[in-house]
């Protein structure tokens, strides 16, 4: 007997007492409480960003506030403070937004390579919602974001948060706005990892630095 044989043999066993028709199902799924909460608590709009705001700081990015008529002279001002002389911007990004700095644009290109990438000072891009209570942001590849890959390799991603219409209380209210057939990338704080003796290491699996932008009045 092979061993694919003896597991088998162990998963029949044990599902031996286990009805097998559409009613024991269907019993199945009455039988467990589907009624989770939607959201802990009861917020505001105002408090709702604020809660997002802290926990995304909480994480460790960096959080910035502004109105859409800011957002050019912000954006120039953090790429400026960083030193960036690329910056990759998705085909879709508003071309105003970056109307003011001075870095030299990188456009997503399918040919580019990691090592091009790499080679790329900062990132600037939209999202697709933003969810407070976990201080989650995420990327669903849509024009204003770019493939994944442009959001993984450059070590300084700044990402602009539409506030309050891409803010969400909750995980679930997030879902119901993503469609799951769509690359989806979900960021909580800049990238980092620890090992056994939680020595906290940052940049392994993304941007070591990540900045957020909460713009209002757009």
């Amino acid at each position: 007997m092979s061993s694919r044989d003896r597991i088998l043999g162990r998963v029949r066993r044990a599902l031996a007492d286990v009805p097998d028709d559409e009613a024991a199902y269907e019993a199945y799924g009455t039988a467990v409480d589907r009624g989770y909460a939607r959201a802990h608590g009861d917020r505001t709009t105002e408090q709702t960003v604020d809660l997002l705001a802290e926990n995304l700081a909480d994480y460790r990015a960096i959080v910035h506030r502004c109105t859409a008529e800011e957002l050019p002279e912000l954006l120039t001002r953090l790429l400026a403070e960083r030193g960036t002389e690329t910056v990759l911007v998705p085909p879709g990004l508003p071309p105003h937004w970056m109307k003011a700095a001075d870095a030299t644009r990188v456009h997503d290109r399918a040919a580019s390579t990691p090592h091009e990438l790499d080679q790329v000072d900062s990132v600037v891009t939209g999202c697709a919602v933003a969810v407070a209570e976990t201080g989650t942001i995420v990327l669903d590849g849509s024009p204003d974001q770019g493939r994944r890959r442009i959001t993984l390799v450059p070590d300084h991603h700044i990402c602009v948060v539409r506030v309050p219409g891409q803010v969400v209380d909750s995980v679930p209210q997030a879902l119901e706005r993503l469609d799951p057939a769509r690359p989806l990338t979900w960021i909580s704080g800049p990238s980092a990892t620890s090992d056994i003796e939680l020595d906290r290491v940052e940049g392994v699996h993304g941007p070591r630095t990540l900045e957020v932008v909460l713009m209002s009045g757009e």
